[in-house]
């Protein structure tokens, strides 16, 4: 069954931009045409789907396109300097100029690096984002942050551009490995748990059917998605306020990415278990009531990801990389937690002891402890 095509808006005035999602978009030119800055473009993808996203999207340019190709490596740990400056000595080397448009063709670790590599290119120049990861068509592709990873912290370096576009062909979920699109449902259940109350039930009802592909709950979701990360994303660009609530779950999740290495835990599994400390964390200062963060455990349990961090790791590990992230100010920690399922809150004055109390719980993570 084909996926209806669906659009939504990202507004930003001078900088609005569409996201284009629906079954076959890749088989159809018009739409990536127009998104063209001109006639020089850069294909950016990793080892894995170069060979198979290369060819098509290529067909898709104008016949007098002037076409570069750039392969990176498959994994978090390729989102780094080494491969940035690599990229951008493949556009010198070929003579890119200010009218060029990169290409990102893959998940968050293309669409972030290629992201960065087009904001400090000649000072900016444009690129589309083609996600076909469910985690990079729900949330990464859409928002304009890019960046590179930094062994003392992940997403520490980077700017702030926006694509022209945004491509979401559905038919790219088909041959997504299971683990890659249970990963990019912590971000779907990260939507409805801080923005839309009626989305989480939702996702309680169709969990099964998301993760069995079927197109229609598919398309559902990630339009419901898109839809309110551009809604946060227009009220507030560059995470002045509202736009810190997408980060439910990453504070944590990204000390978990960096302690392990980035690259045994997905970015979407270590979110997963992100959102069910700050769940526990919401519920033990009162915010939440426990039976509410106890759902929030089960639909990530649901959707097969972690519901605790790595084995062994201790607190002590957590503070100190937690310290490291980009929403401190100040030397004030800012969490993202939940005053009611489809109401994210960020506090900066969370006391020690009870993130320690929450860090230490283990399996025992969104239990009323009385």
């Amino acid at each position: 069954m084909s996926v209806p095509s669906r659009r939504v808006s990202v507004d930003l005035g001078a900088r609005s931009y569409e996201i284009a999602i629906g079954e076959g978009l890749l088989d159809d030119p018009t739409l990536l045409r127009s998104w063209l800055r001109g006639r020089e473009v850069c294909l950016v993808s990793n080892e894995t789907l170069a060979p198979r996203y290369f060819p098509r999207i290529q067909a898709l340019l104008p016949p007098d396109a002037r076409v570069s190709h750039f392969t990176m490596g498959d994994g978090e740990r390729f989102k780094s300097f080494e491969t940035l400056t690599a990229l951008l000595d493949t556009l010198l080397a070929e003579r890119h100029s200010r009218a060029t448009t990169l290409i990102a063709i893959g998940g968050g670790v293309v669409g972030d690096l290629t992201g960065f590599a087009a904001a400090v290119y000649q000072r900016g120049v444009a690129f589309i984002q083609v996600p076909t990861t469910l985690l990079a068509q729900v949330d990464s592709s859409i928002g304009g942050k890019t960046a590179v990873n930094h062994p003392r912290g992940k997403n520490m370096i980077g700017a702030f551009h926006q694509p022209e576009g945004v491509l979401i062909d559905t038919a790219c979920l088909k041959t997504l490995p299971e683990r890659e699109l249970q990963a990019g449902l912590a971000e779907v259940i990260k939507y409805g748990a801080m923005h839309d109350a009626d989305f989480f039930a939702w996702l309680e009802a169709n969990m099964g059917v998301l993760l069995a592909r079927e197109g229609d709950a598919l398309g559902e979701a990630i339009a419901r998605s898109c839809q309110a990360k551009a809604e946060v994303v227009a009220a507030d660009e560059r995470e002045g306020g509202a736009r810190a609530l997408l980060n439910l779950g990453h504070t944590f999740g990204h000390a978990m990415e960096t302690h392990t290495g980035y690259g045994p835990w997905l970015h979407g599994e270590a979110v997963g278990a992100g959102m069910v400390l700050a769940a526990d964390l919401s519920a033990r200062l009162g915010l939440l009531p426990w039976a509410d963060a106890a759902r929030v455990k089960a639909l990530v349990a649901a959707a097969g990801l972690p519901v605790m961090g790595p084995e062994g790791m201790a607190p002590e590990a957590y503070l100190d990389l937690m310290a490291l992230d980009k929403k401190v100010i100040d030397g004030r920690l800012r969490l993202v937690l939940l005053s009611a399922l489809g109401t994210g809150v960020v506090r900066d004055d969370v006391p020690l002891v009870a993130l320690r109390e929450t860090l230490e719980r283990g399996p025992a993570l969104c239990q009323s402890p009385t």
